[in-house]
């Protein structure tokens, strides 16, 4: 398990609601401290503070609207209606004008909380004015945190798209038929058929952190060699009568010298992350990359573990760039996933030579010693059991009690 436990210290988990109840914790003990200094100005101050934050994302909601409305109502919203598409992509939506309208009712309820009768309306728009101001200017833009929250909670990001599309337009196409080709190759290539373990016979997906990956796995590891292709997988796709998928089958050596067979290949979509990163137009440096390499991981792996056309048939592996200076890291990481799902993987058939004695076998031949338990098996297969008796006609009940005993 050593291995799994590794990809899971470098996959990044999704975030939690710890910001929430930070907040939720400071809103409690300032609540508090006004309640306890002046209780009777608490929902002056919370009213008036509630529309300094609500009025001013309005305004610069308004300034928003003004650039759509001007250059963009026809290209970006195709004529859809002002108030269903436009308002709320300006944040100017229903739950803002409410709590800006409750809070507003609650202060002109409450009163005014400053010592001056003009003192509150002018800080309420000031605050508002300069906030709008504050916001367009980007000092009070979103952090990169948020950015990066908002990006993998609505799957806005260049990895989610790459791991969707390596599914649908490969991996789900061509993992219902690996099973049968790599039955064909064996068929083929009856010298290899021993080694080709349980583990084997699924896809390898190897998935390095750079992805700065070679196109012959040989020359990363001279213990790898490339064997054969599997048969070719043949489907009518996108227009294209009888495309040709292939797979390719690899023989790794460890280090005692036993050869593995397995069928194995790079991620593809990783090569548009690196060349992303080596154009300065697509503002992807390096750091960027492998943020994005370990959500691509992510997401295909969630993917993958919904689908039933793909289940038991692939395998994925994360390589850590951290031990480039290891010759044989490739094939030492492959041999350890492939040992481990054999570990993993149990046969679910009864344990061969298990005598089982005949249920109609004589007591007489029997030990005369009882078996302890520990000598007895837990289970054993369901088995028939047949009478070599005729059938017998069924007897007329015979009363046996005598109702009248002890009348007498």
């Amino acid at each position: 398990m050593q291995c799994l436990q590794d990809q899971d210290a470098l996959i990044p988990q999704p975030r939690g609601t710890l910001p929430k109840v930070c907040a939720a914790a400071l809103a409690a003990i300032t609540t508090g401290g006004i309640v306890f200094l002046s209780p009777e100005m608490l929902f002056g101050w919370v009213a008036m503070v509630i529309l300094i934050l609500t009025l001013g994302p309005l305004l610069h909601g308004i300034c928003l609207l003004a650039e759509e409305m001007l250059y963009h109502s026809s290209t970006r919203y195709r004529g859809r209606g002002l108030l269903s598409h436009m308002l709320p992509a300006c944040g100017l939506g229903g739950k803002t004008l409410l709590a800006a309208g409750l809070a507003g009712l609650l202060l002109y309820l409450a009163g005014n909380p400053l010592p001056h009768k003009g003192q509150c309306w002018k800080l309420l728009f000031l605050a508002s004015v300069l906030y709008a101001l504050l916001k367009s200017l980007g000092v009070l833009g979103p952090s990169e945190v948020e950015v990066s929250d908002i990006c993998e909670g609505r799957k806005m990001n260049v990895a989610h798209g790459l791991a969707w599309s390596f599914y649908l337009g490969y991996l789900r196409l061509v993992l219902p038929r690996l099973e049968e080709s790599i039955a064909r190759f064996r068929a083929t290539h009856q010298a290899s058929r021993s080694s080709w373990g349980r583990g084997s016979r699924k896809l390898l997906i190897l998935i390095p952190l750079n992805a700065n990956i070679s196109h012959k796995l040989e020359e990363e590891d001279d213990n790898i060699t490339f064997y054969d292709n599997l048969p070719d997988t043949e489907i009518d796709r996108a227009g294209v009568r009888r495309r040709v998928f292939k797979h390719s089958v690899y023989r790794v050596v460890d280090e005692h010298g036993k050869v593995r067979e397995c069928v194995m290949e790079y991620a593809t979509p990783l090569l548009t992350l690196y060349s992303m990163s080596q154009e300065s137009s697509a503002g992807f440096g390096e750091p960027e990359r492998r943020q994005q390499v370990l959500l691509f991981y992510k997401t295909l792996q969630d993917i993958l573990e919904h689908s039933l056309e793909c289940r038991n048939r692939y395998k994925l592996i994360l390589l850590n760039d951290e031990h480039e200076d290891d010759p044989h890291f490739l094939s030492k990481a492959i041999l350890r996933h492939l040992q481990q799902q054999e570990k993993e993987e149990f046969c679910l058939t009864p344990p061969p030579h298990q005598e089982i004695g005949h249920p109609f076998m004589s007591t007489s031949s029997a030990p005369s010693s009882a078996p302890s338990m520990n000598q007895v098996p837990m289970s054993r297969e369901p088995t028939l059991m047949f009478s070599l008796e005729k059938p017998k006609p069924l007897k007329e009940p015979v009363e046996s009690t005598d109702h009248f005993q002890g009348r007498i």
